[in-house]
């Protein structure tokens, strides 16, 4: 299962960065790879859709997640996430107020989807 990919959400692109149910080290990888796809696109031209539904996490996916955040920032026109529950609410909390980022958080990938398409 590809884990960083555009889908077609209204006539819109997505990019979906599919963190769900991945273990630490898989996290970082998807970070790696998602990294090297994002920073090729036109500035503030990104709608991305991040799901971390199931992912672990652990001090180090935090930062690489700071940065990751950060970093995205030029190129996001527009972003949501799915799948902050619990503990992740705190881990969220702590990157967005790092980053200097708003990515409202839903309660499933549809809705998501549906607010980032809406202008």
């Amino acid at each position: 299962m590809e884990r960083v990919k555009f889908v077609n959400h209204k006539g819109k692109n997505i990019l979906l960065l599919d963190f769900s149910n991945c273990s630490c080290e898989e996290v970082l990888r998807i970070i790696e790879e998602s990294k090297k796809l994002i920073e090729t696109q036109p500035e503030h031209s990104l709608l991305t859709l991040t799901n971390v539904e199931g992912a672990h996490f652990d001090s180090k996916v935090v930062e690489a997640m700071k940065d990751f955040t950060v970093h995205n920032k030029p190129y996001v026109r527009k972003g949501a996430v799915v799948g902050v529950t619990g503990l992740k609410r705190i881990i969220y909390d702590a990157v967005m107020r790092f980053s200097g980022r708003n990515l409202p958080s839903f309660d499933n990938i549809e809705e998501a989807k549906d607010y980032l398409v809406e202008d």
